[in-house]
């Protein structure tokens, strides 16, 4: 390759000088920037055996303000009562004067303390929810209740994914060492920190080597519930037991020996220890025909369904609020609580399940379904739970690589 350039008669080819040239430049004085009343946001985490005191010295609010503040507010339980763990927001003055403080405890209901001509003023003000989704996994070691808290999962949480599959898992029975569970649910948050959660989305329940998992959709008529992926609904027309957790301590038997009378006798239905207190939820939809004392059940309830079908809540140590007879519950609706009245030897629910006035054992038998999702419904249906699929696929591939 050749170049050729132009060079312009009598030019110089020779090496030129360099010069070093030095000047000196006159900078601008700066002024020293003192705006106290410049306000700056600040946060600080509450530690445990934290005091307002120590609080706002962290927040770097000067001694003034701070006696002042002691002395506005020592009315104010919310104030005085710190919860270790939670965030509080202060706005200051690079004085450290303090204009306003904001602690969100939980509920719905946030305190705001601000300074109003030279006082403190203590008002509760309504919290700006934002809605998050969380996504979380477990594998089953003892309990589901561990393995939830293991994984982060918040308690009204697994108790949902409880009566969302408790028509097809009995979970005091079924549950084996190695199930897994994914879980898609809302949570709110209020300033930043968790407020409380919310309703669970999408999840699956992997019982003894069987998926089961369920969607939440609610149609343009309202109607919301939860669905497996065809559209089929995840609720039976009654639920597999009453109690959300508990143990059998007596089946279903033609024949057993009874604790109290002594002697062979059989036990049409299923006894279910559990504390005392603990909810008793209405097996399905139905009017309440009977509740009050009834020989040795004690307090019971007896609710009339659809049809041929009955239940019956033996041994209650008290009956919800405003219960009668002629009166219409839901499905899942508490209807007492759990005690040993009648002839009991130990707190626990006695549980019937009749058909045409006999009793039938609720384990053994089949549960119709209730309605799907309408036909109509169908393609919003698949449209809705199809990027909640993939969710549920994401978190049950990432399990399994992780078990791996």
């Amino acid at each position: 390759m050749m170049a050729a350039f132009g060079i312009a008669p009598d030019t110089s080819t020779g090496a030129h000088p360099i010069e070093n040239v030095i000047r000196s430049l006159e900078l601008p004085e700066i002024q020293p920037f003192e705006d106290y009343d410049m306000t700056f946001w600040r946060q600080e985490r509450i530690q445990a055996g934290d005091t307002i005191a120590s609080l706002l010295s962290r927040l770097g609010v000067n001694n003034q303000d701070v006696v002042g503040f002691l002395q506005d507010t020592r009315g104010s339980r919310g104030v005085n009562q710190l919860i270790a763990g939670k965030v509080v927001h202060a706005q200051t003055t690079a004085a450290g004067e303090l204009r306003l403080l904001r602690y969100f405890s939980g509920g719905s209901e946030q305190l705001v303390m601000e300074k109003v001509e030279g006082a403190f003023r203590v008002s509760e003000q309504p919290v700006r929810f934002e809605t998050h989704i969380q996504m979380k996994s477990g594998v089953i070691d003892s309990s589901l209740f561990a393995a939830t808290d293991g994984a982060g999962v918040p308690e009204g949480v697994a108790t949902q994914m409880v009566d969302i599959l408790s028509s097809d898992i009995d979970f005091h029975r079924d549950l084996r060492k190695g199930d897994r569970f994914t879980v898609v649910y809302d949570s709110l948050y209020g300033n930043g920190e968790p407020a409380r959660p919310g309703r669970v989305l999408a999840m699956e329940f992997i019982n003894q080597g069987t998926p089961h998992r369920a969607i939440y959709f609610q149609s343009e008529d309202g109607t919301g519930g939860y669905y497996a992926p065809d559209g089929k609904n995840m609720r039976k027309a009654f639920l597999r037991t009453p109690l959300e957790f508990s143990r059998i301590s007596s089946g279903f038997s033609s024949g057993r020996f009874h604790p109290i009378l002594k002697t062979w006798r059989a036990h049409k239905g299923i006894d279910y220890a559990a504390p005392t207190g603990t909810r008793v939820k209405a097996a399905a939809n139905g009017t309440v025909s009977f509740a009050g004392w009834k020989g040795g059940y004690g307090n019971v309830v007896i609710l009339q369904h659809h049809g041929q079908h009955s239940t019956v809540y033996g041994h209650l140590s008290a009956f919800a609020k405003g219960l009668r007879a002629g009166q219409r519950v839901s499905q899942g609706e508490v209807v007492g609580y759990v005690g040993a009245t009648g002839m009991a030897t130990g707190p626990h629910l006695h549980y019937e399940f009749l058909v045409n006035g006999v009793q039938r054992d609720p384990t053994r038998i089949a549960m119709p379904s209730a309605e799907s999702v309408a036909a109509k419904h169908m393609p919003a249906f698949y449209t809705h739970t199809k990027p909640l699929m993939a969710r549920l696929d994401m978190l049950r591939e990432t399990s399994l690589a992780f078990l791996d």
